[in-house]
């Protein structure tokens, strides 16, 4: 029996990481999915606006929950003909398309505690409404703390972006039992219709700060300075490693693409080159498990590019000086 490839393991990493990240996308539709009855039968029974937007927000994650099931399952294909590098980006596609459902849901929110403000009407059954906010936290715990550990398992920006609704639902519907109570044990008028506002308003922001991941993964933002400079370091181990430049990262959906060129004694021959750059993946894949890389071999001083910095810096020499 022949002994798996770096590429081979690669390949079964990725399908791990798509089965992980499917089964959080099913904890989340069937969470939304109890959390929708709950909050509606409540809403219904006792006319909260604040009830009514968290239950706008759940229904709006059951929607989003469906769609980041289908992403994770899209993304998790592995590459064909006609998508060699993977079908990585549907995960920030759908992210995108969550973003627009948290916006679209928060006005309509904003639009109704107006309406309630400028005729405010009692609230009935408070308790009721305690009661299912309280259910929908514990609920809403137990499927950040899952999606949390897939998180740190995926990097699935679908799932972050799920997570991130999920959190907000901990605050809102800890919002929604503080205006009832406003409303219940200090006759507040309006507050409910207030706190549905404050909802909204929150709900804006994180479909603010949930766009941004997947704007970057879209347009192939390079990665963090941070992990660049540690993988530059793995890569310069190596003895016949000469220089590294051209160096481009990007992540789509839970897989990360690197490529470089790489200088190497010019004498060398295919073969030989060849094995060193197979060792050399080899050591990445152990330091970077999943990652797509590409090297280009130049013959050691080879200058494509001149003049252009940020192509033809040399990253093993700015690693060393910046330790220096």
């Amino acid at each position: 029996m022949t002994e798996p490839t770096h590429h081979d393991t690669r390949a079964r990493r990725h399908a791990d990481l798509g089965r992980i990240a499917q089964r959080a996308a099913i904890a989340s539709v069937a969470t939304a999915t109890l959390l929708l009855g709950v909050k509606g039968f409540a809403a219904f029974h006792t006319g909260s606006v604040a009830l009514l937007a968290s239950l706008a927000d759940s229904g709006l994650d059951l929607v989003a929950s469906l769609m980041t099931l289908f992403g994770v399952r899209l993304a998790a294909q592995p590459a064909d003909h006609d998508h060699r590098f993977g079908h990585g980006k549907a995960e920030a596609l759908v992210a995108l398309v969550q973003v627009a459902l948290i916006a679209a849901s928060a006005l309509a929110v904003c639009s109704r505690a107006v309406g309630q403000l400028l005729g405010a009407q009692p609230i009935e059954d408070i308790r009721l409404g305690i009661v299912a906010s309280l259910v929908a936290i514990a609920a809403t715990v137990v499927l950040i703390a899952y999606q949390r550990h897939v998180i740190a398992r995926t990097g699935s920006v679908a799932i972050k972006t799920d997570h991130m609704h999920y959190q907000s639902d901990l605050a809102i519907n800890g919002a929604v039992v503080v205006a009832l109570l406003l409303e219940e044990r200090l006759g507040l008028m309006g507050a409910d219709a207030l706190f549905g506002i404050g909802i909204a308003v929150w709900l804006l922001r994180g479909a603010w700060r949930g766009s941004s991941e997947a704007i970057d993964q879209l347009m192939d933002k390079e990665w963090p300075e941070a992990k660049r400079r540690r993988f530059v370091e793995v890569a310069s181990r190596h003895p016949e490693l000469k220089g590294l430049h051209d160096l481009r990262t990007r992540t789509s959906g839970a897989t990360d693409f690197v490529q470089f060129h790489m200088w190497m004694d010019p004498a060398m021959t295919v073969a030989e080159a060849h094995e060193v750059v197979e060792d050399i993946e080899r050591r990445l894949a152990i330091e970077f498990p999943g990652t797509e890389i590409l090297i280009h071999i130049d013959p050691e001083g080879q200058v494509d590019h001149p003049g252009n910095p940020l192509v033809e810096a040399d990253e093993i020499a700015k690693l060393r000086g910046d330790a220096a």
